[in-house]
């Protein structure tokens, strides 16, 4: 099997009414969807995002250079592949963009080998035993909410079957932040796992203060206090409070998560698949964590993240954000229990559905 052909389209998924966190105004989110055409009549589908469809084209231009190293190329040889793309970008840094540009590729050429076997991925990369995993809404709860709002919401996704929930705090004042918290749990109860993210909002001193007001809500962690970068912040807060430390959504690569890892600056490490550069860097980084007795929890790419979450060992939930739904024929499917069914269906086992998205596609 060869691929014949990498193939781009651009669109661009409104949202119901902007949403708000610490350091993010977001009205839509823009998708790249890039299809690699094989000679053996398989295609194989990837995607990257970001908000802003100036960016997205910029990210489309980088995907397009790769287009001569991948044409021709046995999508089974992925390992060789990513290694080439990367130090092929080195020019341009290993990390941003250039990392990013990676991620649609990888992914089809994994989603190309599962169909070819006729078989998930989930199985292929060894978790073959696991048909579910755990999942925490993540698509509410904004910082533009109110807190009748926030409670409305809260209820709604607990009818919906989820057992557990994420609330973004970043108000100014320490005060404002713990009625958030006090108004979602008052509306959840005790039994419903929460956990609450400050998107890097805060300072040092101004996150620990909270965190420390926090700790009587027996959070199952507090997220992103403190800019990404800010490595001995994050260990600090890590030492100081009971609360698990998640982070690391925005590091690229194992090299940008190995200074995490050895600081122990989070207790949950969150990698992004697009900033891992797709599947092959990510299944590595979950070895690295592993080695580390370290737990993660995949940030965004719910469809994606659920092969991950199902073959290993040290996965915790899965991120339920909704945002890409309108990419996908296929649906996420939700039990009784707040768990995400990994699909069974070849490789990635969600395929995009040009019928409606026809209509989203930006020129």
């Amino acid at each position: 099997m060869r691929i014949t052909a990498l193939d781009t389209a651009l669109v661009d998924l409104p949202l119901e009414r902007p949403l708000r966190t610490a350091i993010h105004r977001i009205e839509s989110v823009s998708c790249l969807l890039v299809t690699l055409r094989t000679d053996a009549g398989l295609d194989g589908e990837g995607t990257a995002f970001c908000f802003g469809m100036e960016r997205l084209r910029a990210l489309e231009l980088f995907v397009r250079s790769l287009e001569p190293l991948v044409v021709g190329r046995d999508p089974h040889a992925v390992e060789a592949l990513w290694g080439e793309m990367f130090r092929g970008l080195n020019f341009f840094g290993q990390a941003g963009v250039t990392i990013i540009a990676m991620t649609p590729v990888d992914v089809a050429c994994w989603d190309l080998i599962g169909k070819a076997a006729g078989q998930p991925l989930a199985r292929l990369f060894g978790g073959a035993g696991r048909t579910k995993v755990p999942a925490y809404a993540s698509g509410g709860l904004w910082l533009s909410s109110s807190q009748e709002e926030l409670q409305a919401e809260a209820r709604a996704f607990v009818a919906q079957g989820f057992r557990r929930v994420k609330l973004r705090l970043g108000s100014a004042r320490i005060a404002d932040d713990i009625a958030r918290v006090e108004a979602v749990r008052a509306a959840i109860g005790p039994e419903i796992g929460l956990m609450v993210d400050a998107n890097q909002g805060f300072e040092r001193a101004h996150a620990l203060r909270l965190g420390r007001e926090l700790e009587r809500f027996g959070l199952l962690w507090y997220e992103e206090p403190v800019p990404t970068w800010d490595h001995a912040g994050h260990a600090e807060l890590a030492r100081a409070l009971d609360t698990p430390i998640a982070s690391g959504e925005t590091e690229y690569t194992r090299h940008g998560l190995r200074g995490m890892v050895e600081r122990r600056a989070a207790d949950v490490l969150m990698p992004d698949l697009q900033r891992m550069g797709g599947f092959t860097e990510f299944r590595r980084v979950i070895g690295q964590l592993a080695a580390a007795d370290l737990p993660f929890s995949p940030h965004l790419f719910t469809e994606q993240s659920l092969h991950l979450l199902a073959a290993a060992d040290n996965g915790l939930y899965a991120e339920h954000m909704p945002w890409f739904a309108p990419l996908y024929r296929e649906s996420l499917e939700l039990d009784a229990e707040g768990d995400l069914a990994v699909p069974d269906r070849p490789g990635v086992g969600f395929t995009f559905d040009w019928d409606r998205l026809e209509a989203l596609r930006v020129a």
